[in-house]
């Protein structure tokens, strides 16, 4: 039974992992016969927002490892401590924490950093060659490990587009239900909430992507 690594970025759109995408992408890995294991970096989120009113909550702190248990149920473990020798491929939902709290690309665009701890991880798996899906705004960390104008997409946005391809990717237009396929770096990216209207939306390309990595060798 293959083994997959799930980094979480916290827990909640605006500014953690996108709960819906989380979701399907666990429960798409079980349908399809695979385990997985959650994993997400011990630090401090960049800020906390209200979901109910959309303001930033002023003043509170949140740890993207605690918020991300809320979504694993409890079984997560701090990123430091997943190896790639350990499993069969990498995925990371979207949600703005992805690009808030794993990488910086929603402050920084082009010029973004990578938690350092997520970037070794990310770039550990795709040196030994192990398949991978990004989801959502999740491509644009991808950019920032693969490179060497790899093929990703975030849907149509073109300044998210831009931004990526700035960072060594190469981004290609998709479809909300569909995904984008870089077969040399084994790597797999879908639009999911970048484009869905809603949950099912979400989970047409989702399934698709959980399915395409599992089935790379």
């Amino acid at each position: 039974m293959k083994k997959v690594a799930v980094i979480l970025s916290g827990s909640g759109v605006f500014d953690g992992a996108e709960i819906h995408e989380a979701v399907i992408t666990l429960l798409a890995i079980r349908e399809n016969g695979a385990q997985y294991q959650c994993f997400a970096p011990d630090v401090a989120q960049m800020h906390v927002v209200n979901h109910l009113t959309g303001e930033v909550a002023e003043g509170e702190s949140r740890n993207v490892l605690v918020e991300s248990a809320r979504i694993a149920r409890g079984e997560i473990k701090p990123v430091t401590a997943c190896k790639p020798d350990d499993f069969d491929a990498i995925m990371l939902p979207g949600g703005f924490g992805a690009a808030k709290n794993l990488c910086t690309f929603a402050v920084d665009g082009p010029e973004c950093s990578v938690n350092d701890d997520v970037m070794a991880v990310c770039k550990a798996f795709a040196e030994a060659g192990k398949p991978a899906g990004y989801a959502c705004i999740a491509p644009a960390l991808a950019a920032a490990v693969y490179k060497d104008q790899r093929k990703v997409t975030i849907g149509n946005d073109e300044g998210a587009a831009a931004g990526i391809n700035a960072l060594g990717a190469s981004h290609v237009d998709c479809a909300v239900d569909a995904i984008v396929i870089d077969t040399e770096a084994k790597l797999v990216t879908t639009p999911a909430y970048m484009l869905a209207g809603d949950i099912l939306e979400a989970k047409a390309g989702i399934d698709k992507m959980v399915k395409t990595v599992l089935a790379m060798k």
